[in-house]
């Protein structure tokens, strides 16, 4: 399955009604017949690695941290996005993005994709990042579990009991079906109406959604094949580097 799928092209049939990055070290050599972790979050190496930029598992405790927040900076060429992760909302996807930023997964990628669906029923604002080959396919060669409690927890959307809202501000997993979260993620500029099928586990701080705001006016690459209300953003968004910290 193209790793564009991981969340937006399903995400976007919900909302409608229904410079690859260097690690920090050698890379491990690719998973072969390596197991599953086997700690409570059980990272899963994928059996196809045809798309994956491999730096291994993450640490995986018999009790993953389940407490606190922490700080972290993607820095772009717009200005910061600051973000707050939360492991009481979802702590083997805090502790794999922390693995992630720790390899330097994430510094020279972009953000690939810009949704603007504002027109009732549909409500899908996001800013799609997370992907180390910045064409929507790339991932890190392991998928874990959803972590859904932090999304069911959202205020229902008005009139669809059925649908949540993610409001402006909410960083979450993308996806490509259930428990299948790699790398990509998703920033909220706008209150969006979804299923509960992407885990919440943090928020964007601070200037970081005036950030997001400017990455939105900009509207989308129509030289892309996307479309008006979704495709790469007009205003080219890399993550220069992903940091711990403000």
């Amino acid at each position: 399955m193209r790793r564009v799928l991981r969340g937006l092209v399903v995400l976007i049939m919900v909302a409608a009604g229904s410079a690859i990055a260097l690690p920090a070290q050698a890379a491990p050599d690719p998973p072969g017949e390596t197991e599953p972790t086997q700690g409570a979050c059980g990272f899963a190496p994928l059996a196809d690695q045809t798309y994956s930029t491999w730096v291994g598992l993450p640490p995986d405790p018999r009790h993953t941290p389940d407490r606190g927040t922490i700080r972290v900076t993607l820095r772009t060429e717009h200005g910061d996005v600051r973000l707050e992760l939360d492991r009481s909302l979802a702590p083997c996807t805090v502790q794999s993005f922390l693995f992630l930023l720790h390899q330097k997964y994430f510094d020279q990628t972009s953000c690939h994709r810009l949704t603007a669906y504002h027109t009732p029923p549909a409500a899908l604002s996001v800013l799609q990042c997370g992907d180390p080959l910045g064409t929507g396919w790339g991932d890190p060669g392991y998928s874990f579990a959803d972590e859904l409690d932090s999304a069911r927890a959202l205020e229902p959307w008005p009139g669809a009991p059925d649908r949540r809202n993610y409001p402006r501000g909410t960083l979450a997993m993308a996806n490509a079906g259930p428990d299948t979260n790699g790398s990509q993620f998703f920033l909220v500029y706008r209150d969006s109406r979804l299923r509960p099928d992407y885990t919440v586990f943090g928020r964007v701080t601070g200037q970081g959604l005036e950030v997001l705001d400017k990455i939105a006016a900009g509207g989308i690459d129509p030289g892309t094949e996307g479309t008006p209300e979704d495709g790469a953003p007009a205003l080219g968004v890399t993550i220069k580097r992903a940091k711990l910290g403000r």
